[in-house]
């Protein structure tokens, strides 16, 4: 069992690093904050007696050797980046719950058949580069050097970003685990919603993640003045651009679980007396179906085409990342379910609305994932919390979840 004052006390911790006026949390991939959070988790790593590197990409491994160090290993963790101005559970709580569940193995002298690592990945939230899972991506073998040109606001590329780090871009490939050598990853994370909640429940298995899609809208219409043009003559990008907004609601609204938001808007040329001549917004459209996500997506390009056509707008539609919807291994499910029976609490499973690494990790390992209760479901946000009643609950399922997946020895 894990040790929850010792847990509670590095997630507070790692909590000042990048923390706002706010009380928000902004630790952006390959900036100052980020590398400062990396040196001290590394520094949790260590104490715990884990073997520390960095890879090509960027990720931090920490690893206990198991009875047999040939054997597949299996992975626990999360991510330590943050959205601007977030909370302090999403993400670090996976990763430190994991050195903790490593740190409780050392202190009881427990063995284990297989090899255990517990991962910091870099840049799961895609906040800086509008790209992200960067880190899992990496050990999948599945990032492209290409990827690697997305750029932040100041125009910095990862790559770029990648070099200033110490990094090298066109090493990524030396981060790819090879086919075999990973026998399962496990996630604990927050919810990030309110089903626990309402069920009164500390902690839920995950059945499966939304694919998330994320596109750019670019609307042009014409820019004129705002009050020598009759509303009857315009061409006005960001009128078309809230009409687009109302339908994605509509579309998403029809479905049981699918989800869309509108979540950045660009308006050119920004004045207040111009008539808008261009217009961006992104799209986050979500389900856990695939072809539920497919029908959606098509009527909103449907209705798309239809208000631009009717309001005299050009538009285009560009593709940032499409991630198919995971379905949780049964094995992993099982694991986690026994370990929510043998202790005491209800084996309650729940799908995931929000994204998560383990999505990119499917071509290597089976993946699962375990959720920790969230107050109010808040997430992305200063307010975001659990208790540190339910971080250790969520800990102590992952502890027992990977114990089976290991094999005690």
């Amino acid at each position: 069992m894990i040790n929850p004052e010792r847990l509670w006390d590095r997630l507070m911790r790692l909590g000042e690093l990048g923390k706002q006026e706010s009380g928000g949390i902004t630790r952006l991939s390959f900036t100052p904050e980020e590398r400062a959070a990396k040196d001290l988790v590394r520094s949790f790593m260590e104490e715990a007696g884990l073997a520390v590197r960095e890879d090509a990409v960027g990720n931090l491994i920490g690893r206990r050797e198991g009875r047999n160090p040939e054997a597949p290993v299996v992975l626990v963790g999360s991510h330590i980046d943050s959205v601007y101005n977030g909370g302090n559970f999403d993400g670090p709580l996976g990763v430190l719950a994991g050195v903790e569940m490593l740190h409780a193995m050392a202190e009881q002298n427990v063995v284990t058949e297989h090899p255990i690592e517990v991962i910091a990945f870099t840049d799961e939230e895609g906040t800086r580069f509008r790209y992200g899972m960067i880190g899992s991506r990496g050990i999948a073998g599945i990032l492209e050097r290409s990827e690697l040109e997305h750029r932040d606001d100041e125009g910095i590329s990862i790559a770029e970003a990648m070099r200033q780090s110490g990094l090298d871009p066109d090493a990524i490939h030396e981060a790819a685990r090879p086919k075999g050598s990973v026998k399962a990853y496990v996630e604990l994370h927050i919810e990030q919603g309110k089903v626990l909640e309402s069920r009164g429940l500390s902690v839920g298995v995950v059945s499966g993640v939304a694919g998330p899609l994320w596109v750019k809208f670019i609307l042009e219409g014409e820019a004129g003045h705002a009050g020598a043009t009759p509303m009857s003559l315009r061409r006005d990008p960001l009128a078309a651009a809230a009409e687009i907004m109302l339908a994605i609601e509509a579309a998403a609204g029809k479905t049981d679980a699918a989800v869309g938001t509108v979540g950045q808007m660009q308006v050119f040329p920004g004045g207040v007396n111009v008539i808008p001549g261009r217009v961006e917004f992104s799209l986050d459209l979500r389900d856990v179906d695939q072809a539920i996500l497919d029908q959606v997506e098509a009527e909103i390009h449907h209705m798309t085409e239809k208000i631009c056509e009717k309001r005299g707008i050009s538009y285009k539609i560009e593709l940032l990342q499409r991630i198919p919807p995971v379905v949780c291994s049964e094995e992993i499910q099982l694991a986690a379910r026994n370990a929510c029976e043998l202790l005491g609490f209800e084996p309650f499973t729940l799908p995931s609305g929000a994204g998560h690494d383990c999505m990119q990790l499917t071509s290597l390992c089976p993946v699962g994932m375990i959720f920790a209760r969230s107050q109010k479901g808040i997430s992305h946000n200063p307010a975001e919390y659990t208790t540190k009643e339910d971080c250790a609950n969520g800990a102590n399922v992952l502890y027992h979840t990977v114990l089976s997946l290991a094999q005690k020895a």
